[in-house]
């Protein structure tokens, strides 16, 4: 390599690191705060959506200490954040724990970005959904459905999570290394497939609950339903597998229950044809696959009695769950 290659080598990587520090101070804003009650901040998307804008709705209990819990709750479909966050005040007072739930608009995060978690791009699904009427039912034609892979990690909104996490600290000067995570319907879906594609995260305990799709750790079953073609073999799965994932399903959300849309085709109604069934199946099969390999499984499986697609309902269980004997 000659002086003039090496001095534009040079330029080059110093030119990129900057951009990267730039992007990181950016994404950690210190002139915010997050005040006593309910509010809201905002937080800059992270590779592929800088230009987007998230909105963090939070509760920060009365007595916060640095050694309350976090708990960031990801909403479903309907990504309406200061819902969900409301139905977290009462436990966020009662066990002081520190709520965040961000809020990723439909307009920036369309359906492969949000529920599949960014893995896949260049989604169409004009072709190969059909709405049956009168029913909360979506019939998925897989061979109509185009998509590629994006085998970008980074651009995966996994990574939003732990950034999310340090900001907050940083703001509130929390003393917590780790986050437990509650999410119900879509957001179950983003929380299991968190946990199989961002197991070296800081988050604690992941509540995945009543998600109408799964991810299961099968390499010969192609993406959205397995993981053929996608970086997840024997050592990651062993990582995934120790992670404290919960999937906490409603004992009502079976072939009966009419709330939310529910999706149906060919592949995924091998898992069941309504989310308790798929739910148990996802569970049973990742539980195989771990003894199959010989790997530790911490998972668990919670079914709530009385309880069907009700995010609410789910959380206040999920509440007495995750601090009524740990906080």
């Amino acid at each position: 390599m000659n002086n003039k290659i090496k001095l534009i080598a040079l330029i080059a990587f110093f030119a990129l690191g900057i951009v990267f520090n730039i992007h990181a101070q950016s994404t950690l804003k210190t002139n915010l705060s997050i005040n006593t009650g309910s509010g809201y901040f905002e937080f800059e998307g992270g590779l592929g959506h800088q230009n987007d804008t998230i909105k963090v709705y939070y509760h920060k209990p009365k007595k916060f200490s640095p050694e309350s819990k976090i708990l960031m709750v990801i909403p479903g479909a309907g990504r309406n954040a200061d819902d969900y966050r409301d139905s977290w005040v009462e436990t966020s007072e009662k066990y002081s724990v520190l709520i965040i739930s961000p809020s990723y608009t439909e307009k920036d995060y369309d359906y492969a970005a949000y529920h599949l978690g960014g893995i896949v791009k260049d989604l169409d699904l004009r072709k190969g959904v059909k709405f049956i009427k009168g029913t909360n039912k979506v019939e998925l034609n897989e061979d109509l459905v185009e998509f590629n892979l994006n085998p970008d990690s980074n651009q995966w909104i996994y990574n939003d999570f732990d950034r999310l996490f340090e900001l907050t600290v940083k703001v509130t000067s929390s003393k917590q290394d780790n986050y437990d995570m509650f999410g119900h319907s879509a957001g179950g879906q983003i929380l299991h497939r968190f946990a199989l594609f961002a197991p070296n995260s800081k988050a604690n305990r992941i509540l995945a609950s009543n998600a109408g799709t799964y991810t299961l750790p099968e390499f010969n079953t192609a993406f959205p339903f397995g993981v053929k073609d996608l970086s997840i073999n024997r050592k990651s799965l062993n990582k995934s597998f120790k992670k404290q994932l919960v999937i906490f399903l409603g004992e009502l959300d079976n072939a009966d229950e009419t709330g939310g849309l529910l999706l149906r085709s060919v592949t995924v109604d091998k898992q069941g044809t309504h989310r308790l069934s798929r739910g148990k199946y996802f569970y049973m099969k990742s539980q195989d696959m771990a003894k199959t390999q010989r790997l530790k499984f911490n998972w668990k499986l919670e079914i709530n009695p009385g309880i069907g697609h009700n995010q609410r309902k789910m959380a206040r269980v999920a509440a007495d769950y995750l601090y009524e004997n740990n906080n």
